[in-house]
Parts: structure tokens; sequence; C-alpha cells
């Protein structure tokens, strides 16, 4: 849903959901976190995607990984890609792309991608287990494979695909006061989609908005929708 003139921060904000729970400081714990995925709740899927107002391209299955580093306030992990790519440059992303041939599961295609993107190890990875599926309006069936990051990591961006690789406290998407909503035409139909932008805080300069939109807002509001459930 993006071109090079397109700029999201300029649609309006058609409403934000101020009415809906908070997830619980407690809830975002990683022993909370590794509870609820070992014994799912029963909640109801959001957002699958917008594949089927793209009828007849064919569809090609990826993973995300779905980054959260433990400890006092827990973050995800976020990545900004490069101004230069064909596909959704200089958007926010999960680590992620295509499942390989040689990739046994969408887990391990999440954590090669997250090393081949950002030089995240293995061995700082425990995943949780997967979100469903979220199909793109370009064709991709895409799993998110949310997983805890312990301390110690250290990374190394590829420069051709990741312009930065950024935190941000799981707690700002878990409050759906943060969540907003936003319509507009696109190739003859009508969309609607999430943004959740965050403004990070850096010593000695202004501050700097991350605007977390589209496929990956999406992902996270289903996060968001489970852990509330």
């Amino acid at each position: 849903m993006a071109s090079p003139h397109f700029d999201p921060r300029l649609i309006p904000v058609d409403a934000i959901d101020t009415h809906l729970p908070v997830v619980d400081a407690t809830e975002l714990q990683a022993d909370a976190l590794s509870r609820r995925f070992a014994s799912p709740p029963s909640w109801q899927l959001e957002l699958p995607g917008d594949f089927r107002d793209a009828p007849g391209k064919p569809v090609r299955q990826a993973a995300v990984l779905v980054p959260i580093v433990v400890g006092t306030n827990p973050a995800v992990l976020l990545t900004q890609r490069t101004a230069h790519l064909t596909s959704h440059p200089g958007q926010i992303a999960f680590p992620g792309g295509r499942i390989d041939p040689q990739d046994r599961d969408a887990a391990d295609a999440a954590q090669r991608e997250a090393w081949e993107e950002v030089g995240l190890e293995r061995r700082f990875v425990t995943v949780l287990g997967n979100l469903p599926a979220y199909a793109t309006g370009s064709g991709y069936n895409v799993t998110p494979v949310v997983a805890l990051v312990r301390g110690g990591f250290s990374l190394n961006p590829n420069s051709h695909e990741v312009a930065d690789v950024f935190e941000v406290p799981l707690s700002h998407f878990t409050n759906p006061a943060n969540h907003r909503w936003h319509t507009m035409e696109w190739e003859q139909r009508r969309r609607q989609w999430l943004s959740m932008p965050y403004w990070e805080e850096r010593p000695h300069a202004e501050p700097t908005e991350r605007f977390v939109w589209g496929v990956t807002a999406g992902i996270l509001r289903n996060l968001y929708r489970f852990l509330a459930a």
C-alpha cells in the first residue's frame, strides 16, 4: 500500500482505541509470556491481512521474528529498512523474509533472517510460538514468530537492507491508546490500517519518531489481542 510518493504520516487519524483495556505490565514479563504461549487463551484474530484484496497473485510463504528483549521493561526489537529497497523502502519492520526450502519451519526461517539482517544469534533467542499468519496485499503469507531475547547479545546490521535497529517498549504496543486507525482510497479500494507511532528519546538530541504502521502494526495489534484475551 505504499509508493515512493506516499507518506502515511499525512493521512488523517479516524479513531484511537482509548476504550480498549491496557495489558497489565505483569503480563509482559518473560515468565508470563511463556505461560501464555504454552497455554494459549481462547481469542479471536482481528486482522488477517489484506491478501484477499489482491486476487490472482501467487501466495508466497514468509516469516518474521517478533523479538521481545527481556528485562524490567520488555521491549520489541525492530528495524528500519533502507530507502533504496524495492519492497517497503524506509519502513519499520520485523526481521524476516521468505521461507526457503532449507528452512525447517517458520521459526527456523525467522531466526535465520534475523541473523542475516541484524546479526542476532540464535543462542540468545527462545521461541515462544507463532501468531496466526498475516496475509499481505503483495502476496505474502507472513507467520509472526514471537520470541524472547535474553540480554548480552550484540547486533551487526546488514547495511544493504537495514538502516537502523532500535527497541520500543512492549507496553507501548499493548496500550491501545497508541493504536490509531486511518482510512484512504488506494487502487480504487477503501483501505483501513493502523499506525502506532513512538517517539524515541535520545540523549543530547531531539526525539526521533518511529512511525510503526501497515503490516508491522497489524501484527502488533494481533499480538495485543492475544495478550489481552
